[in-house]
C-alpha cells in the first residue's frame, strides 16, 4: 500500500457528502451537532454545509491532508483525510475520514492505510493519532482496536417515542 496526493478528477468520488456517505466525522470541537444526531430530513444538507466550513478550499485547504490508499498495482482503493488538532505537525492529528471502497474491504488495505499514517504522521511531528467512530460499527470499531486505537468516551443516545 502507498499515498498517493487525492487527484482532482478523484475528489468529487471520494467528497464525504457524496451519495450515501454522509457527513465527515463529528469533531470533538462540535458534539452538538454530530451527524448521527441530526435528523435524517437535515443531515445532507448540514453534511454539506459543514465539510464546505471545514474545507473552504477543498483538497487544497492548509493543514489538511487527502490522500489515495493506492494499492500494489497503482489501484486507488480508498481515500484518507486528516489534519491537526490544533497547529499542524505539532501533538494530534484527527482521522476526519477513512475509506476503503467496498469491492476492496477486508483485504487488508484499511490495516495498511492505518500503519502506514502511523508513520506518516510521525514524519510530520505529530505524536498521536485520533479518530471518530460510530458505536454501530463494530467492524471499523475492531479494526481500530487492533491497530492500537483505545476508546476514549463514549457518547450515548436514547431516541424518545413521540407518545
Amino acid at each position: 500500500m502507498r499515498w498517493r496526493w487525492l487527484s482532482a478528477c478523484a475528489w468529487p468520488r471520494w467528497h464525504p457528502t457524496h451519495g450515501k456517505r454522509g457527513a465527515p466525522p463529528p469533531s470533538p470541537a462540535t458534539p452538538p451537532t454530530w451527524p448521527g444526531a441530526w435528523p435524517p430530513e437535515e443531515a445532507a444538507a448540514r453534511a454539506t454545509a459543514l465539510f464546505a466550513e471545514l474545507v473552504p478550499d477543498g483538497p487544497a485547504t492548509a493543514g489538511h491532508e487527502f490522500r489515495s490508499v493506492v494499492a500494489a498495482d497503482g489501484t486507488a482503493v480508498g481515500a484518507l483525510w486528516f489534519a491537526a488538532e490544533g497547529e499542524p505537525g505539532h501533538g494530534t492529528a484527527f482521522i476526519w475520514d477513512i475509506v476503503v471502497e467496498p469491492a476492496f474491504r477486508g483485504r487488508g488495505y484499511g490495516r495498511a492505510a492505518l500503519d502506514a499514517l502511523d508513520r506518516l504522521a510521525r514524519s510530520m511531528g505529530y505524536r498521536a493519532v485520533r479518530l471518530h467512530v460510530f458505536g454501530d460499527n463494530e467492524t471499523a470499531r475492531g479494526l481500530y482496536r487492533s491497530a492500537g486505537y483505545e476508546e476514549t468516551d463514549v457518547t450515548m443516545l436514547k431516541r424518545l417515542s413521540r407518545g
